[in-house]
């Protein structure tokens, strides 16, 4: 009996194997050193600007920024970088650490999701903003397909990151964009996607 568990045990590790290994990579996101501004407002045009910073690996990281909101997309973009808009609907930040889990199988490392904190305004507070982890699917190259999967509420949640990564984990590489609905988890404020 013995002698038949150990190759199930292997076999059992083999599969394991084969569905890949998922962990996580941080990467810093700093405007004045990571970025570059390719698109900005004319003087009396409003305040916006659409930035490409570095993020995973060669995986961008781009930011659309516009009267003190921000909407982020993760990986390699259709030709049409303005085409989606995700952000709060309250003035927004995004944090500057990136979290990218990735799923390893032998020596081909994929990004397919970031854990993003993003601290948006409080207009109860104005000094206690409202932090929420920003569950994103990661554009690839072939595919172009980036978006927000879900959003954690993180003030007053010891659990948030482990439900984040959970969420990534799950959800992320099978999503739709613009089609599936992204999962929330706490009263986060309002958050919208607009099609340009």
């Amino acid at each position: 009996m013995r002698a038949l568990l150990i190759p199930l045990a292997f076999a059992g590790l083999c599969q394991a194997a084969q569905a890949g290994d998922i962990s996580s990579a941080y990467t810093d996101l700093d405007w004045k050193k990571e970025c570059v501004t390719y698109a900005q407002s004319e003087e009396g045009d409003g305040d916006w600007a659409s930035l490409a910073c570095a993020g995973y690996r060669g995986y961008p990281v781009l930011i659309g920024y516009d009267d003190a909101r921000e909407s982020v997309y993760y990986g390699f973009p259709s030709d049409d970088m303005t085409a989606v808009w995700e952000s709060f609907s309250g003035l927004n930040t995004a944090g500057p650490k990136v979290e990218w889990r990735i799923e390893t199988n032998g020596d081909k490392a994929v990004p397919f999701a970031v854990i993003h904190r993003r601290e948006i305004s409080n207009p109860e507070d104005e000094n206690k903003p409202t932090e929420v982890l920003v569950v994103a699917k990661v554009a690839q190259p072939e595919e172009h397909e980036g978006c927000t999967v879900g959003l954690v509420l993180a003030t007053g949640n010891p659990q948030a990151n482990d439900q984040a990564r959970k969420l990534a984990d799950e959800k992320a590489k099978g999503f739709a964009c613009g089609k599936d609905k992204r999962e929330v988890i706490g009263n986060v404020p309002d958050f919208g996607r607009v099609d340009n």
